[in-house]
């Protein structure tokens, strides 16, 4: 079972390491959904967590709310993906959408283009998309060398217990494609229940292992 600990700032790796994190997300302002950290950040954090034998994932996104970026807002995630790339993260997490919902498939190739060879995870902006298109975003995402998508399979109002189906279609979806990644209400105490009944061995979270 991989576990990928949610983190803000440099703070708590150390502690999520120690309870058994294999993979760090690294973001600022988890209240907003998680933004990129400072550059001295990324590099203190992809430092620790390397001399650690494991891995990170540095969130790409210029701030909270939607994910429709102007030109500026992906020039700045542009910059953002060279420097984590530079400091030898092991993967970043974006995702570009247009006002209706669908890939920014430009801004995406572009994005995809500048992380460089590092792993790509499509994060929760996935979940905007409509479930009826998700089978092509699925495909587009995997024909343009995504990794893994992170989602939590409808909206993070709803409990994830209650999206485990939708889940479970999903990884059927990406089968011999790309990884599904849960996440948004996966704890220490339900991750082997619930990662059993989706069918995945690796999960996410702020308390998918026990370090608070």
């Amino acid at each position: 079972m991989l576990k990928e600990a949610c983190v803000e700032n440099f703070t708590d790796i150390p502690a999520a390491l120690r309870a058994g994190a294999n993979r760090i997300e690294l973001n600022d302002n988890l209240t907003a959904g998680g933004t990129t950290v400072s550059r001295g950040v990324m590099a203190a954090a992809i430092s620790y967590v390397h001399e650690h034998d494991a891995r990170i994932v540095c969130m790409i996104r210029p701030r909270g709310g939607n994910f429709v970026y102007t030109d500026t807002e992906l020039k700045i995630m542009e910059t953002d993906l060279f420097a984590a790339q530079e400091l030898g993260a092991d993967g970043v997490a974006f995702g570009a959408l247009t006002n209706a919902n669908w890939l920014d498939e430009d801004a995406m190739e572009n994005l995809i283009g500048a992380a460089g060879g590092m792993e790509v995870v499509m994060h929760m902006a996935f979940d905007e998309i409509p479930e009826a298109r998700q089978q092509e975003a699925i495909d587009w995402l995997s024909d343009h060398d995504v990794t893994r998508i992170l989602t939590h399979g409808g909206p993070l109002s709803v409990p994830i217990t209650q999206t485990v189906p939708h889940l479970q279609q999903l990884v059927k979806m990406a089968t011999g494609k790309l990884e599904i990644l849960p996440g948004g209400g996966v704890t220490a105490a339900n991750v082997d229940e619930l990662t059993a009944a989706i069918g995945v061995k690796q999960a996410h979270g702020t308390k998918v292992v026990t370090f608070k």
